[in-house]
């Protein structure tokens, strides 16, 4: 009897066997899966986190300052579309203007020629800073010279030659800004329209402190 017990357990623990290593092997199969998992759910974080970075680096390049006033006398559309509309603010706006600092516009009279240019010339003044700009419109079918000039205390004039192209298009043209002295009313601001190629015939003339009627060679609205 004893030796048919021994001999019924032995195949009992033979047949333990292997469920003892599927159970290891399950074991396993898991411990290296989690192995696996774990690397790729790191590169997936990193790739979010990197993919974050560039959508806040994008915004931070989508918001620039807007750039300062041309200050080389190069033309540039107004940005009413009217040159005879004259704005508050300058063509460039700058980052003064966004911080709310007023400017303090002061115009003649719209001006236009027989010939067909259209023109109204202002000083500016912004804080400590003063300038002149003209607004124009050149309808004469071909390129003009122009001189912008600012007059200022002391018998000090600052110009800047202008670019008067035959597109008949508004356009802008400004001096340079320099250090207010004394009054803003101190200044004034004058601008010539003549032909091209040392013609020299004086179209118009248009100044921030004319009356209408006043120059020969233009006449008022």
């Amino acid at each position: 009897m004893p030796r048919h017990t021994r001999g019924n357990r032995a195949p009992s623990s033979h047949r333990r066997g292997p469920n003892h290593r599927r159970v290891r092997l399950i074991a396993l199969a898991s411990v290296a899966a989690a192995a696996v998992a774990l690397p790729l759910a790191w590169a997936a974080a990193g790739q979010v986190v990197d993919a974050g970075r560039a959508a806040v680096g994008a915004d931070r390049e989508a918001v620039r300052p807007s750039s300062p006033a041309p200050k080389d006398g190069a033309v540039r559309p107004s940005p009413r579309g009217d040159a005879k509309a004259p704005s508050a603010e300058p063509s460039g706006t700058s980052l003064l203007l966004d911080l709310g600092l007023s400017t303090a516009v002061r115009c003649g009279p719209e001006l236009t020629s027989p010939e067909g240019i259209e023109a109204q010339t202002c000083v500016l003044t912004q804080g400590e800073e003063t300038w002149a700009r003209t607004y124009f419109r050149n309808a004469t079918g071909g390129a003009l010279d122009s001189v912008l000039s600012l007059m200022g205390p002391g018998g000090r004039t600052l110009q800047m030659r202008c670019v008067v192209g035959a597109e008949d298009e508004p356009g802008t043209c400004e001096t340079p800004r320099e250090r207010t002295r004394g009054g803003s009313d101190a200044y004034t601001a004058v601008t010539e329209f003549a032909e091209r190629a040392g013609r020299g015939a004086l179209l118009l003339r248009s100044a921030s402190n004319s009356e209408p009627g006043n120059s020969g060679e233009s006449s008022g609205r």
